[in-house]
């Protein structure tokens, strides 16, 4: 299973915010990238960036972090956050991430999502599927639809997608473990490659991920707040 560290990104800097709420922001570092390098040293080798001005901003906007982490590190990154065009989608693979991410895009305009599964193919486009109570949320988890989960993912599964990346929000950053009955309903009802998302807390809950079989864990503020340590994930990497 793959081992992800997120940095979310505000202003440049490393932040982390809880259930989604930009007043609950808390800076961590300064320095996206010490932090990127921090993790390398540890044996990380993929890392979930998001650019949260991007995301409400409607276009990607810290990309000059992306660069900085991508030629700095040897880090496969996965971006998103403010993905909404093609150009969006461009800046990003030239900055240097691996995989974008794409939410709301698939929600508020799928076809121009399903053209970048066919221009980049499935292993370069990862569908970020986030939900309260199953409801598929968008806009930086601003807005909510009536999308449920489990038959978005399906529907874009027949589409193409592999990997998809579930966060539950009201998981997100609350440090109260993860939402393992959706990842097994997800996985019973589809063959995608799941990454596991929001509410990592111990090491115990990474273990019990790998255990269900998610093709990845994203941990954030477990990491930032030493409930996880990084010499525990070199352990499992």
């Amino acid at each position: 299973m793959r081992i992800i560290p997120a940095i979310d990104i505000i202003g440049g800097k490393c932040v982390r915010l809880s259930k989604g709420d930009y007043s609950t922001k808390k800076i961590y570092n300064e320095s996206p990238l010490d932090v990127a390098k921090e993790f390398e040293a540890n044996g990380i080798q993929f890392l979930h960036v998001v650019d949260l001005d991007g995301a409400k901003s409607n276009h990607i906007v810290n990309f000059k972090v992306l660069h900085e982490i991508a030629t700095q590190t040897n880090l496969k990154v996965d971006f998103g956050g403010g993905l909404k065009s093609n150009e969006d989608l461009k800046i990003a693979f030239e900055n240097g991430a691996s995989q974008i991410t794409g939410g709301s895009i698939a929600v508020k305009n799928p076809d121009l999502f399903q053209e970048w599964l066919a221009i980049y193919g499935s292993e370069k486009i990862i569908l970020g599927a986030d939900c309260i109570d199953r409801k598929i949320a968008t806009h930086g988890w601003l807005e909510t639809s009536s999308l449920d989960v489990v038959d978005f993912i399906l529907d874009f599964e027949a589409k193409g997608v592999q990997y998809v990346i579930c966060t539950d929000i009201s998981k997100d950053g609350m440090l109260e473990g993860t939402s393992n009955e959706l990842y097994v309903e997800i996985m019973d009802k589809t063959k995608i490659k799941l990454i596991a998302s929001g509410g990592v807390t111990s090491i115990e809950d990474v273990e019990k991920l790998i255990e269900m079989g998610c093709e990845g864990a994203i941990i954030g503020k477990a990491i930032y707040e030493q409930k996880i340590t990084l010499q525990e994930l070199r352990r499992l990497c």
